[in-house]
C-alpha cells in the first residue's frame, strides 16, 4: 500500500483553533484496566511534548470545574490538516468508548475590523497630540505606535497565552433581533462601541490574558472567547463588568462557560484518579 497523502490548507493569515471538552466513561476506563491506563497517559504525555510550540503546533491540557466536563483540551495550528490530525491523535490516545465529548469549538485567529489604522494614528499625533509631521517627536511617537499595531496585530493571529492556573472558554454571538440588530449598526457606531468595550478589557491587564477566535460559517457561534487568569475571581469580575458595557448588555448573546484549571498530563491524572 502506498503512503496516503494530505492536503496542506492555511489560512491567509493565521492560525486554526480547536477546544473540545470530555467526559470519561469511568465503567469502561476501569474495565480497560491499570497497564492501559499507563498506556494513555505514556501516549498523550507524548503527543503533547510533539506539539509544544509557543504558539503552534500545540496541544494544552486542562480540568474542567464543577462537573460539565472532566478533561478540557485547546489544540492551535496553523495547518488544518494538523489540527484535525492532533485532535484524532488525541482521542486516539484513550481506549475505544472511554471518552465521551461534552462541547467541541472549531475558530481561527482574526484580526478585528476595529482596531485603530494608520490613518487613526495620524490623527491621534496630529490632532490630540498636537505634534508636526516633520519633527522628531513625531517620528519617535510614529515608530512607537506603529511597532504597538504590530506586536498587537502578531499577538491576535499567532497568540502565545500564558500557562496562568485558570482557563475560561465560552462562546459568543452579535444579537440580530429587531431593533438590537449589530449587523445593522454602521461602521463608525460599532467601531465607536467596541471602543468603549476594549477599554474595559484593558482595565485587567495582568490579570487576564486574552484570545478571541471567529468562527462565523465555521461553528454554530460567531466568536470563541478564551481567558486565562490566576484567580476565578477576575474571570467572574470582567465578565460581570462587561455585562454593562452596550455591547454586551444589548447585543451580546453567550453560549455555555467553562472553567478550567490548566494541568499537565502528570498532574491531570492525579487528580483524576486515572
Amino acid at each position: 500500500m502506498t503512503e496516503p497523502s494530505f492536503p496542506s490548507v492555511r489560512l491567509n493569515q493565521g492560525i486554526h483553533v480547536i477546544h473540545l471538552f470530555y467526559r470519561i466513561d469511568r465503567v469502561r476506563w476501569e474495565q480497560a484496566g491499570a497497564s492501559t491506563a499507563k498506556q494513555t497517559f505514556s501516549r498523550l504525555e507524548a503527543l503533547c511534548a510533539a506539539n509544544s510550540a509557543p504558539s503552534q503546533p500545540r496541544l494544552v491540557t486542562f480540568t474542567n470545574i464543577c462537573g460539565k466536563a472532566d478533561l478540557a483540551f485547546i489544540i492551535y495550528a496553523a495547518d488544518l490538516v494538523q489540527a484535525a490530525q492532533i485532535h484524532r491523535d488525541l482521542e486516539n490516545c484513550f481506549p475505544a468508548g472511554t471518552l465521551q465529548r461534552v462541547f467541541s469549538y472549531f475558530s481561527v485567529t482574526e484580526l478585528t475590523e476595529y482596531m485603530p489604522t494608520d490613518e487613526d494614528n495620524k490623527r491621534l499625533l496630529i490632532e490630540q497630540e498636537k505634534l508636526q509631521p516633520d519633527s522628531e517627536e513625531y517620528k519617535k511617537r510614529w515608530a512607537e505606535l506603529s511597532r504597538k499595531k504590530a506586536d498587537y496585530e502578531h499577538y491576535r493571529l499567532y497568540p502565545e497565552l500564558p500557562d496562568w492556573e485558570v482557563m475560561g472558554f465560552y462562546p459568543m454571538n452579535k444579537r440580530r433581533q429587531g431593533g438590537d440588530n449589530w449587523y445593522m449598526l454602521d461602521f463608525a457606531a460599532r467601531r465607536k462601541l467596541m471602543g468603549g468595550h476594549a477599554r474595559v478589557g484593558r482595565k485587567y491587564a495582568g490579570r487576564i490574558s486574552q484570545l478571541i477566535t471567529g468562527s462565523t460559517g465555521l461553528d454554530d457561534w460567531e466568536w470563541g472567547v478564551t481567558l486565562m487568569a490566576h484567580q476565578a475571581d477576575a474571570l467572574k469580575e470582567i465578565v460581570y463588568e462587561m455585562r454593562f458595557d452596550e455591547v454586551s448588555a444589548r447585543f451580546g448573546e453567550f453560549g455555555p462557560f467553562y472553567i478550567n484549571l490548566r494541568l499537565l498530563p502528570a498532574a491531570l491524572w492525579k487528580h483524576l484518579h486515572l
